[in-house]
């Protein structure tokens, strides 16, 4: 018994349009309203066999499906459709933007100037316009209008308008990228500050002297300890010393002066008055607290 065969996903040059390309130039530009009105504001799920699109939302919303996966586009931003990508679209009757569509060889030209570290074309990945959503408005409306246009040096023109519009889209990747990366490489510093703290903290080394065997600023290692373990880098030092101090005041007979030396205190004074800042009581009277303690328990 034959399977019956599975429907097949419209492949277009441009949506509603024939295979063939409708224009010399290596781009497409028009107005999202201008496709959708046409097809009563849906463009229903298609793919195109070797272009990549730009759809840029200003105003109004987009709802998409790309690869299966439904979003919602209620602010402006910037999706990219990367070749072969099954995607559709609903708009609202509201909706101000653009599509731009880009033949393969200006494809292969933008990567090429980008570096191949950046492939902004090859995911399917949408960007928040934020407080760039004006300066974003004008370039694709410039685009429109030198695509529409017959000045001089056209193609000139709109390549550099694309081009500008990917530099943007590069930088919203490697900021996203950097993003993803921080919490892990954060960790990694605060990790590594706690070790070198145990091993140093004995010695009173700077904060800065540690930061920089870290490889990054004081201000930034402040920061991270801030964000992960809630407190500043020099605390983080106070809080060891203390915690050996306090474990020298639980379990050993020492005087407070041998416990300062041990502790790489020059003055016992310093040390009593750091315990008392932090702990709320002198070292003796933490001493005698758990002597007492320990004799009522008794």
């Amino acid at each position: 018994m034959n399977k019956p065969a599975l429907p097949s996903i419209p492949v277009f040059k441009l949506y509603g349009e024939s295979l063939d390309w409708p224009t010399p130039d290596l781009l497409h530009c028009e107005t999202i309203s201008k496709r959708s009105r046409e097809h009563q504001w849906e463009i229903k799920p298609h793919r195109h066999a070797d272009l990549c699109q730009l759809l840029f939302v200003y105003k109004g919303q987009a709802a998409l499906e790309i690869e299966g996966q439904r979003t919602q586009l209620s602010e402006a931003a910037i999706q990219i459709l990367p070749p072969l990508s099954v995607h559709g679209f609903r708009f609202s009757e509201d909706v101000e933007g653009f599509v731009v569509t880009l033949a393969a060889p200006l494809v292969a030209h933008l990567q090429a100037q980008l570096g191949s570290s950046v492939n902004a074309l090859a995911v399917a990945e949408s960007y928040a316009a934020g407080s760039h959503a004006d300066y974003l408005n004008s370039l694709f409306t410039a685009l429109q209008n030198e695509y529409v246009g017959h000045q001089p040096a056209r193609e000139m023109l709109m390549h550099s308008l694309v081009s500008v519009i990917m530099v943007w889209v590069s930088r919203q990747v490697i900021q996203r990228r950097a993003a993803s990366q921080r919490p892990q490489r954060a960790r990694e510093y605060l990790n590594g500050f706690i070790q070198l703290v145990e091993e140093n903290y004995r010695q009173h080394v700077k904060v800065e002297d540690l930061a920089h065997r870290l490889g990054i600023s004081v201000s930034h290692l402040n920061g991270t300890c801030r964000e992960l373990a809630g407190q500043p880098a020099l605390q983080i030092m106070h809080e060891r010393q203390l915690l050996e101090a306090k474990r020298l005041l639980t379990y050993t007979s020492m005087t407070i002066y041998e416990m300062s030396d041990v502790l790489g205190f020059s003055d016992p004074t310093n040390f009593t008055r750091l315990f008392r800042r932090r702990v709320g009581i002198s070292p003796k009277a933490f001493r005698d607290r758990l002597k007492a303690d320990q004799d009522s328990e008794g």
